[in-house]
């Protein structure tokens, strides 16, 4: 975060990669319930979830949390 400049309240707020665990085949719905539940704990409107994929390929999803 210091380095690019990352507010550490806003990034990887349950840790990153290593901390939440890395399940074979369900990688992105793991971590997109993972956003999802901090988006409530936290009263969040706006979520990103984001997965690098082998060969240099990576996937971002945006989430918007309606009431």
């Amino acid at each position: 975060g210091k380095t690019l400049g990352f507010d550490p309240e806003k990034v990887n707020v349950n840790g990153g990669a290593i901390a939440l665990g890395h399940p074979i085949g369900a990688s992105g719905a793991r971590i997109l319930v993972t956003l999802l539940h901090a988006m409530q704990a936290r009263d969040k409107t706006l979520g990103l979830a984001t997965l690098c994929i082998g060969g240099g390929q990576g996937i971002a999803m945006v989430i918007e949390r309606l009431n």
